[in-house]
């Protein structure tokens, strides 16, 4: 049965603008905000505390343990003396980053890089720096363990709802994680680059086939293409090695009748056009992109990422505020669009300004005759 928040989420990432309260896409990893928003303790009951938030902010979606059982409280801290140096992780939500290494453990030298066939190592499960570290040497390997997540008895998702499939290493992300920024960055230029990009090509061509079959009406494809400031390559790369990929994987799950959402760190304004022409109804990105001026070209695609944690972390009333105000002035602005602190919600941002933004959603984040104080 397809709840009215299912139903709701789906017509918002069609576009359809649909009456009532805006829909919420938010990473969330905050336990003490848990903690201070339910009055459970978070680490002494975890599933007890979930339900309850659930029930006060079903906006959210979040998941429930399983298990009640307590969890250890968290030793590191954020990227301070009480950070894991010596093993690159640092403080994420109720435990820890993994390792932010790639490929220095795997790869020395350009040469390593260029000799690499990703064909002949495509069984990656001992590969745990390349994040989807799965067995791409079938199709039908890949579609067994993307299929499980499912009911069996499934044909196709229900019909109205969210139910969706995500990729993190849609191209750009396998170079990046394989190699580590450094090589990846030295070695990508090079004429002799371009095997190693058709490698990667040939397992995600697998992987989209595989997921064009999925019982799912909403692909998101994530790769971190832009940081902060823009791109990370040259358009010209881009255009030989990404855009065409992209082109290609999104007409695969376009028809099958899938509906992409490209989901980026960073700033996307530079590559947003490009990211559309290849066929993507949708972005998810950090508050470093210009929303207003994506919903103001394309009023018919989808958009999530426009608030800013940023201005949660100093917990300024009036400030918190003009972001929500802002945030729902550009929902008014296009047929999609979802409230989302873009850059997170991570454990450090104090639980009262959680709060805060969250009631003010539910005050002010509506669209017109659906209740509320409107838009």
């Amino acid at each position: 049965m397809v709840t009215e928040r299912e139903k709701r989420r789906h017509d918002t990432l069609l576009c359809r603008r649909p009456a009532g309260r805006i829909p919420h896409w938010e990473a969330w990893s905050n336990p003490d905000a848990e903690s201070f928003l339910t009055g459970i303790d978070y680490y002494e009951h975890p599933r007890l505390c979930r339900l309850r938030l659930r029930e006060l902010y079903p906006e959210l979606g979040l998941p429930v343990p399983e298990s009640d059982s307590p969890k250890e409280r968290p030793v590191l801290g954020g990227d301070g003396p009480s950070a894991d140096r010596e093993r690159h992780r640092v403080r994420w939500g109720d435990g820890e980053t993994d390792t932010w290494e790639h490929g220095e453990k795997y790869f020395s030298t350009e040469e390593d890089v260029f000799s690499f066939d990703p064909l002949e190592h495509a069984d990656m499960r001992d590969w745990p720096h390349v994040v989807m570290n799965w067995d791409f040497r079938s199709e039908e390997a890949i579609y067994q363990r993307l299929r499980q997540d499912y009911p069996a008895a499934w044909t196709r998702a229900p019909v109205g709802s969210d139910v969706s499939c995500g990729f993190y290493n849609t191209m750009f992300m396998w170079p990046l994680l394989t190699f580590g920024w450094e090589l990846f960055l030295a070695s990508c230029l090079d004429r002799r680059f371009a095997p190693v990009m058709a490698g990667f090509a040939e397992i995600n061509r697998r992987v989209f086939r595989a997921i064009s079959r999925l019982p799912v009406h909403f692909v998101v494809c994530h790769d971190d293409i832009v940081m902060t400031r823009g791109p990370v390559c040259p358009p010209a790369w881009m255009h030989r090695y990404i855009y065409p990929c992209y082109e290609e994987f999104w007409s695969i799950l376009k028809d099958a009748g899938k509906t992409v959402i490209f989901m980026t760190d960073g700033c996307a304004d530079a590559v947003i056009e490009d990211v559309i022409a290849c066929g993507a109804a949708g972005l998810v990105s950090e508050p470093y992109t210009d929303y207003r001026r994506i919903a103001r070209a394309h009023p018919d695609f989808f958009i999530a990422g426009e608030g800013d944690n940023r201005i949660l972390k100093y917990g300024d009333r009036e400030a918190i505020e003009r972001m929500v105000d802002g945030m729902v002035q550009t929902a008014a602005m296009t047929g999609g669009y979802m409230m989302a602190i873009g850059n997170h919600i991570p454990w450090d941002i104090p639980p009262a300004a959680v709060k805060l933004y969250l009631d003010l959603c539910e005050e002010r984040a509506w669209r017109p005759d659906g209740g509320g104080s409107g838009c």
